[in-house]
């Protein structure tokens, strides 16, 4: 596969672009107007909190990462603007000297490459690559040339990696290292992309944000967008030019949709973002993916604390969220300095709700067909299934706003914005991110984000969230949907331009009776997903409608009754052996054999507060519910060949535990780990890289028995590197188990 410089990489064709779909922001109407008229005569129009015109679903904008409020020199007294009385304008040309809008000549191992670099005259810091993730590349833009990125990121390590011997050293081939120091400067947001000047405006490209609106922790709070999110790149797969891989940027810099906040994001949220997008891959979890992460060494950001910035680059066929729909069609509308809530757009939801059908859920819909409710119909179902996923993996997003759920049914935003709801407040508070986790001690009730007092999006209550998402999905398209029953047709250009009040009322209150059948969708495909996802754990092949009730339910409660770690017990269970207790004339559950009476103290080593247990309650809960999952394994084994089991029993018995341990994860994320990880990185980068790069690739193999876990070798005859990896994979500190991490990001 031929692979490309970054500035090089195919670009779609106009049809197949966002920006060249959807409507423009009245600024920046195209990429020519964009560079000539705001970048290099008045930025400061994509600095500042603005409120898009009601019919835009973009603005063109590009990467500006540098500190905020902004340091402006103070002018001469002779300067021209001072002269003329012109402070917005010396402003403007303080911005435009820091804007990337110089063209560089085209790559010279590619000189018709459709895109070109833009350069900045007065924005010089440094930028360290200190992340790359080698699944991301190879999934998602595999025909990317790297260069020797990978190389002077040094070699993966816990335990060495101040050892000089694996320390990261540039390539000796100059398009190797040109490659490379391309591909940094780009994704930290120092160089922009874009096509030439001389490129028609129907073909050209420029940078972008979305405008979207959303419910934030219930509460409506108007428009929001992407605030410190620019996409900066779209490619074609190379093995399917239908399908587009979008490429964003996270941190670098102020939009017009980042209100009071600095539109940068610092080492410690981007990590976490960098990981779990990942991590969630490898557990077969719908999700955006992580690219890189770049850090901004001297540029220091205001948090709880000062701190470093960062950039991290994701990626997804599409950023599009239930907030872009609620953005044209919001509950109410709302003004207050920096932001606000414009009018009812109805064409604008029409175009971006065919662009969404079409391009990107791509459904099989005919030519002037009704699609607004198969719209809902699937994003419901996407999001169902990625829900199932959280639950039945112990994921917690913490912040399920509509704006934050994807129409692609992808988890997103694992440093999600939030606002409080009063205009005052959000203006003097720091934007807030909700952390995620993944589920420690097993607790129904977890809640996350420390924000969350009411634990609304807690974990047991996150299918719930999502139906709440869904409503407002399709409250924002009832009117459409209504339209289009009656009409039994797809609604055309200006399809609510002069209908009167009343008739809109008429066919929003159509559309929303399909509310019930949204709920069913969601519900139903939830269950048979979790249900889908708890037998892979349990090893189980056969679905059976009371497995939910005698097997998946008493497993759970065992679990919470006892303090159980969540992953530690599924982990476990995988070297269960049926035979122990399978043959009901022989099984005893008041004495077990000494095997099962071993496995069962095993199982009961799984918890931070040993002293606290119910010993006999414990082990009485423990056999009864092996006893019915060993009738169930033998009930799979009775009809093996229909399921596709060895029959063999004791060959079908390896195939079910090679099957665990390929569903149960051995490494997970938990909240510890991820504090240690950000503390090596933070205290030395270059040392700190190399952490990073091990626990991303054992993140993105979390089946693997790290740290010798299959071997009877004695702790002290394990290498240094083995004892780091099992230490990696331990429940960790008793008082990190459930901890809220902080909140900004």
């Amino acid at each position: 596969m031929p692979k490309f410089p970054i500035s090089a990489l195919p670009v779609p064709r106009p049809s197949k672009l966002l920006i060249h779909n959807l409507t423009p922001d009245t600024w920046t109407p195209n990429p020519t107007a964009f560079r000539s008229d705001v970048l290099a005569k008045s930025p400061s129009i994509q600095r500042r909190a603005r409120l898009l015109s009601p019919p835009c679903h973009f603005s063109h904008v590009t990467p500006f990462p540098i500190p905020f409020p902004y340091d402006v020199d103070p002018p001469s007294p002779t300067d021209e603007f001072v002269l003329a009385g012109d402070k917005a304008g010396y402003i403007d040309r303080w911005l435009a000297e820091r804007e990337a809008v110089h063209v560089q000549p085209p790559h010279p191992r590619h000189p018709n490459s459709t895109l070109r670099r833009y350069i900045a005259t007065k924005r010089d810091q440094p930028i360290e690559l200190i992340g790359l993730s080698e699944t991301g590349l190879r999934d998602c833009i595999p025909h990317l040339d790297v260069g020797d990125a990978f190389s002077i990121l040094g070699a993966p390590s816990l335990a060495d990696e101040f050892d000089e011997e694996g320390e990261g050293k540039p390539s000796d081939i100059p398009e190797a290292v040109e490659a490379r120091k391309e591909l940094v400067d780009v994704l930290s947001g120092h160089v922009t992309l874009m096509t030439p000047p001389e490129v028609d405006d129907e073909a050209a490209f420029a940078p972008w944000s979305l405008r979207y609106s959303g419910h934030q922790f219930g509460s409506w709070a108007g428009q929001l967008g992407d605030g410190r999110a620019i996409s900066i790149l779209v490619t074609p797969k190379p093995d399917n030019s239908d399908e587009t891989m979008e490429l964003q940027l996270k941190g670098t810099g102020r939009t017009p949709f980042s209100r009071s906040a600095d539109g940068l994001a610092v080492v410690r949220s981007s990590i976490r973002e960098y990981l779990c997008s990942e991590a969630m891959y490898a557990l077969g979890i719908p999700t955006t993916r992580a690219l890189s992460i770049v850090s901004l060494p001297s540029l220091s950001v205001a948090r709880e604390r000062m701190e470093t910035a960062c950039v991290v680059t994701r990626m997804a066929p599409s950023f599009i969220r239930i907030g872009n729909f609620e953005a044209f069609n919001g509950p109410t509308n709302m003004f207050f300095f920096g932001g606000g809530q414009q009018d009812p757009d109805y064409e604008g939801l029409r175009i971006l709700g065919e662009w969404v059908t079409r391009h990107v859920l791509k459904l099989p819909v005919e030519e002037g067909a009704p699609w607004g409710k198969e719209l809902v119909f699937e994003v419901a179902k996407r999001n169902a299934e990625m829900v199932a996923g959280w639950e039945a993996y112990g994921f917690m997003h913490g912040v399920i706003n509509t704006d934050n759920v994807s129409v692609l049914g992808l988890t997103i935003d694992y440093g999600a914005s939030i606002y409080p709801s009063l205009p005052l407040v959000r203006d003097l508070m720091p934007r807030l991110t909700g952390p995620y986790a993944f589920m420690d001690v097993f607790d129904s009730n977890h809640i996350c984000n420390h924000t969350d007092e009411s634990g609304r999006y807690s974990y047991k209550y996150q299918p719930n969230m999502i139906i709440y998402a869904l409503r407002a999905l399709l409250d924002a398209l009832a009117p459409l949907i209504g339209a289009e029953s009656e009409l039994q047709k797809a609604v055309e250009k200006g399809w609510a331009q002069d209908a009167p009040e009343d008739k809109l009322k008429k066919w929003t209150d159509k559309g929303l009776e399909n509310r019930d059948e949204v709920e069913r969708i969601v519900q139903q495909t939830t269950a048979e997903e979790y249900g889908r996802l708890l037998r892979k754990r349990l090893g189980l092949r056969r679905t059976e409608s009371t497995d939910e009730r005698t097997l998946f339910k008493p497993l759970l409660n065992i679990m919470e009754t006892h303090k159980l770690d969540f992953h530690s017990t599924f982990r476990t269970l995988s070297s269960f052996k049926a035979d122990w207790l399978a043959d009901e004339s022989k099984s005893d559950t008041t004495n077990p054999s000494p095997d099962l009476a071993a496995f069962i103290d095993r199982l009961l080593t799984l918890t931070p507060e040993p002293e606290r247990l119910d010993l006999e309650a414990a082990k009485k809960e423990w056999r009864e519910w092996l006893d019915a999952y060993a009738k169930r394994i033998q009930g799979e084994y009775d009809q093996a060949a229909e399921l596709g089991w060895n029959v063999d029993f004791q060959k079908m018995e390896e195939e079910r535990q090679t099957a665990m341990k390929a569903a149960n994860p051995r490494f997970v994320l938990r909240q510890w780990l991820l504090e240690d990880v950000i503390k090596r990185v933070e205290r030395d980068s270059d040392t700190g890289k190399r952490v990073l790069a091990k626990v991303l690739h054992m993140a993105c193999n979390p089946f693997e028995p790290w740290g010798a876990e299959d071997e009877e070798t004695p702790e002290e005859e394990l290498s240094k590197e083995e004892k780091e990896e099992r230490r990696y994979c331990e429940l960790g500190e008793k008082k990190m188990l459930g901890f809220q991490c902080s909140c900004s990001s």
